[in-house]
Protein backbone atom coordinates (compact mmCIF):
# COMPACT_ATOMS: atom_id res chain seq x y z
CA UNK A 1 0.00 0.00 0.00
CA UNK A 2 1.37 3.51 -0.92
CA UNK A 3 1.41 6.32 1.18
CA UNK A 4 -0.59 9.49 0.30
CA UNK A 5 0.68 13.05 0.14
CA UNK A 6 -0.53 15.29 2.81
CA UNK A 7 0.03 17.77 0.20
CA UNK A 8 -2.03 15.94 -2.77
CA UNK A 9 -4.54 18.98 -2.88
CA UNK A 10 -2.63 22.22 -2.34
CA UNK A 11 -1.61 24.13 -5.51
CA UNK A 12 1.33 25.20 -3.63
CA UNK A 13 4.66 23.10 -3.50
CA UNK A 14 5.13 21.12 -0.37
CA UNK A 15 8.79 23.68 0.12
CA UNK A 16 6.88 26.59 0.23
CA UNK A 17 4.47 25.65 3.21
CA UNK A 18 7.16 23.63 4.90
CA UNK A 19 9.38 26.85 4.58
CA UNK A 20 6.36 28.69 6.01
CA UNK A 21 5.39 26.60 8.58
CA UNK A 22 9.24 27.01 9.49
CA UNK A 23 9.53 30.14 9.48
CA UNK A 24 6.92 30.72 11.91
CA UNK A 25 7.57 27.95 14.26
CA UNK A 26 11.33 27.99 14.37
CA UNK A 27 12.17 31.67 14.08
CA UNK A 28 9.28 32.94 16.54
CA UNK A 29 7.76 34.97 13.68
CA UNK A 30 4.41 36.44 13.81
CA UNK A 31 2.10 35.32 11.22
CA UNK A 32 1.93 38.44 9.38
CA UNK A 33 6.09 38.66 9.37
CA UNK A 34 5.98 35.66 7.43
CA UNK A 35 3.21 36.51 5.18
CA UNK A 36 5.55 39.50 4.24
CA UNK A 37 8.68 37.63 3.93
CA UNK A 38 6.95 35.24 1.47
CA UNK A 39 6.04 38.89 -0.01
CA UNK A 40 9.28 39.73 -0.41
CA UNK A 41 10.54 36.17 -1.87
CA UNK A 42 7.52 36.43 -4.92
CA UNK A 43 5.15 34.26 -2.82
CA UNK A 44 1.80 35.51 -2.80
CA UNK A 45 -0.10 34.14 0.09
CA UNK A 46 -1.87 35.66 3.20
CA UNK A 47 -1.30 35.39 7.08
CA UNK A 48 -4.19 33.12 7.01
CA UNK A 49 -3.07 30.76 4.77
CA UNK A 50 0.31 30.69 6.77
CA UNK A 51 -2.52 29.89 9.81
CA UNK A 52 -4.16 27.13 7.91
CA UNK A 53 -0.72 25.68 7.03
CA UNK A 54 0.22 26.03 10.44
CA UNK A 55 -2.28 23.65 11.99
CA UNK A 56 -2.42 21.20 9.25
CA UNK A 57 0.81 20.75 8.97
CA UNK A 58 2.64 21.86 12.68
CA UNK A 59 1.68 18.32 14.24
CA UNK A 60 3.24 16.47 10.80
CA UNK A 61 6.54 18.42 10.88
CA UNK A 62 7.25 17.94 14.48
CA UNK A 63 6.72 14.47 14.28
CA UNK A 64 9.20 14.59 11.89
CA UNK A 65 11.73 16.47 13.94
CA UNK A 66 11.14 14.51 16.98
CA UNK A 67 11.72 11.10 14.60
CA UNK A 68 14.90 12.23 13.60
CA UNK A 69 16.26 13.68 17.03
CA UNK A 70 15.41 9.87 18.54
CA UNK A 71 17.37 8.41 15.86
CA UNK A 72 20.41 11.16 15.46
CA UNK A 73 21.31 11.36 19.18
CA UNK A 74 21.88 7.42 19.26
CA UNK A 75 24.39 7.77 15.91
CA UNK A 76 26.60 10.36 16.56
CA UNK A 77 29.51 9.61 18.88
Amino acid sequence: MTQRSPFRYFKTSPEIIRLAVMMYVRCQLSLRNVEDLLHERGIEISHETVRFWWNRFGPLFAAEVRKRRVFGMGSSS
